[in-house]
């Protein structure tokens, strides 16, 4: 059963530069993203294995997803677990310039085809996050609190292990160290990235700040308490069956993979029904942002049903590039950006709330960050994604669609950055 909004312990909140570096860094890496893809054009969308677009996905998944939800889990496990992070500024420098730099390194080498830089990338991301890591195992062992956030942060935990684990023989196999199967190990590496770290993620988080901030009803209790350990489940049996060539095996291994595929079909089901029934009536950004989410995580999941039933489309280089775009960039990218229009404003506004005497006038929510500005970056964001789907059919597309991902990111930075200014503005006080 969800935690109820009471029970957060929110005096065990870290000071608000932890969360904040990251999130003001995670969208600098969308809009290098986007010069890539500007500078490359076409090419970069030839083949889900071209140096570009290898580079793009990293810039995406490290830089901008992964960034954010460090960010974010560094600020919620205190106060969802009941448990502080230990040293949490120290941790916080420990994680986040390594994180940034080993991000820039990896996408570099993979562009450039440089074997030191990703070897030098690979050192800095797997210290970067081992920290992390670490110091999220620590809060979590010490937490009495046991929900579907926390059950869901732990397996979402789990996933990142593995997923850095197969990053890293992957980029070992790469330089020559290792002789193992890139092509397998790829999807592994996808698998546990992507639907395991990313996902679970999403998915034990929106417990706690779909209800909270969007003002719905709870997640159903039976929901929540099976959905998660089931999609981690089914991973950890499709993981061992995808290395194995045998018939029977790839029968089990299709029947895990099409069970993950229904969980999360389920979850955007939910959630959608969900903000139907939502207290306000008014539609504000966030929950805009998390309707394009769930709408793009529902249609990945249909063209990859789709997909095991017609053997060309499988086949077709455009569908992996497809799919990617529509559950990192339509589900991924469009849910965090949602949350950050939430969580950022109530960080300010708490943390002034601690910081100023009683009775001083603190901005309010809305004032932190204006619906019309977040209105507009979450239209860029739509265009974007329209744009990036449509490039597959149409490449001249590209172009447009690059420049819409580089403003869109800059309206993203831009919007966060007031928010911090707002911040010190009134913290002078």
């Amino acid at each position: 059963m969800n935690a109820p909004i009471s029970s957060l312990s929110l005096e065990q909140a870290p000071p608000i530069s932890v969360p904040f570096r990251f999130f003001l860094s995670a969208p600098l890496f969308l809009l290098l993203a986007a010069l890539i893809l500007l500078v490359s054009g076409p090419q970069a969308l030839m083949s889900r294995w071209t140096p570009e677009l290898l580079a793009l996905t990293h810039l995406v998944t490290l830089g901008f997803l992964s960034m954010t939800m460090i960010g974010a889990l560094m600020q919620m496990l205190p106060v969802l677990a009941d448990s502080p992070m230990p040293l949490p500024r120290l941790v916080a420098w420990m994680v986040h310039i390594p994180l940034v730099a080993g991000t820039a390194m990896l996408a570099s080498g993979l562009f450039f085809s440089q074997t030191g830089m990703l070897n030098a990338a690979i050192f800095l991301l797997a210290f970067a996050l081992g920290v992390f890591l670490i110091a999220g195992a620590f809060s979590l062992a010490a937490s009495r609190v046991r929900h579907a956030t926390t059950r869901a942060i732990r397996f979402a935990g789990i996933a990142l292990v593995l997923t850095v684990g197969l990053g890293t023989a992957l980029a070992g196999t790469l330089s020559g160290y290792f002789h193992l199967p890139m092509q397998e190990l790829v999807g592994l590496h996808v698998a546990w990235g992507l639907p395991g770290w990313v996902g679970l993620l999403v998915m034990g988080v929106a417990y706690q700040v779909v209800p909270m901030f969007q003002l719905t009803p709870a997640y159903p209790a039976r929901l929540t308490r099976w959905l998660g350990g089931s999609v981690f489940l089914l991973l950890c049996a499709w993981s061992p069956m995808s290395l194995t060539p045998s018939l029977p095996a790839s029968w089990g291994g299709s029947l895990a993979a099409g069970g993950v595929a229904i969980g999360f079909a389920v979850f955007a089901g939910a959630t959608l029904y969900l903000q139907t029934k939502r207290r306000r009536r008014i539609v504000d950004v966030t929950e805009q942002f998390w309707r394009i989410g769930m709408l793009s995580l529902l249609a990945a999941v249909a063209l990859w049903a789709t997909a095991q039933q017609v053997t060309g489309i499988a086949a077709d280089p455009r569908y992996p590039i497809v799919l990617g775009m529509l559950f990192m960039f339509g589900f991924a990218v469009s849910v965090v950006s949602g949350m950050l229009y939430k969580i950022v404003p109530f960080l300010v506004w708490f943390h002034l709330q601690g910081r100023l005497p009683k009775g001083s006038t603190i901005p309010n929510m809305k004032q932190i960050i204006s619906d019309r500005t977040a209105r507009r970056q979450m239209q860029a964001h739509m265009a974007t994604l329209l744009l990036l789907l449509g490039s597959i059919a149409w490449p001249v597309l590209v172009y447009p669609a690059a420049l819409a991902l580089g403003f869109t990111s800059c309206m993203l930075w831009l919007n966060l950055f007031a928010a911090t200014r707002l911040y010190l503005k009134f913290a002078r006080l």
